[in-house]
């Protein structure tokens, strides 16, 4: 525990909880619960943060690209992740890959996401993921970190800023996933039309 984190206040997330080891692994032994309708859940997941962000603001966009390799990034146009400094001014990013969201995760009344599945928050998608980065731009600066299953394997690593705020999340589904529901643009789109404040375009990159 960090404890230069503990008099945060936590809203969707337990700041002093880097990463919940536990946690993760309940969601990789249970990948289909967590999971249900394959890579287009976790898509969901990701998108569900951007219309929250755009419904809080009035208005925001987004970006999906289907990547050749079997990945899949998000981008948006929001604030970005909150990231906070420490006693240290060390920047520190809401755990919102490695840890659970408090709003949805074993909540039986938790929002229910466009393919009719409950919404438990991005851990699932990091959970799931062969690999994953998160670019997070903010007023204050901007960072990239990379995960595996969850898991960190970088820190948070500066990047230029160019100026914007916002966050992408760039992530492969790992096998079990990816081959459960292969996501189809056309049914994305009519999906994600569920969320009235947040404009989506889709960019798939698939070859045929």
């Amino acid at each position: 525990m960090d404890r230069s984190t503990v008099p945060w206040r936590n809203t969707t997330h337990d700041w002093t909880s880097t990463v919940d080891v536990h946690h993760l692994t309940r969601i990789r032994r249970d990948w289909a619960t967590y999971a249900p309708s394959g890579a287009q859940h976790l898509i969901l997941e990701v998108v569900a943060y951007a219309a929250d962000e755009a419904e809080a603001r009035g208005a925001g966009r987004c970006t999906v690209t289907f990547h050749a390799d079997g990945s899949v990034s998000v981008a948006d146009d929001g604030r970005g992740t909150d990231t906070r400094f420490d006693e240290h001014g060390r920047a520190v990013k809401k755990p919102v890959m490695a840890s659970k969201d408090l709003r949805f995760f074993d909540h039986p009344d938790a929002q229910v996401l466009p393919d009719g599945y409950p919404r438990r928050g991005m851990s699932v998608v990091a959970a799931l993921s062969e690999w994953l980065v998160h670019t997070n731009r903010r007023a204050a600066g901007a960072w990239n970190q990379r995960y595996e299953f969850g898991v960190p394997t970088t820190g948070l690593t500066p990047i230029a800023d160019d100026g914007a705020t916002g966050t992408v999340v760039h992530f492969r589904p790992g096998e079990r996933v990816r081959v459960a529901v292969g996501p189809v643009a056309d049914e994305l789109l009519q999906l994600v039309a569920l969320w009235p404040h947040l404009s989506v375009e889709v960019d798939d990159r698939r070859s045929g």
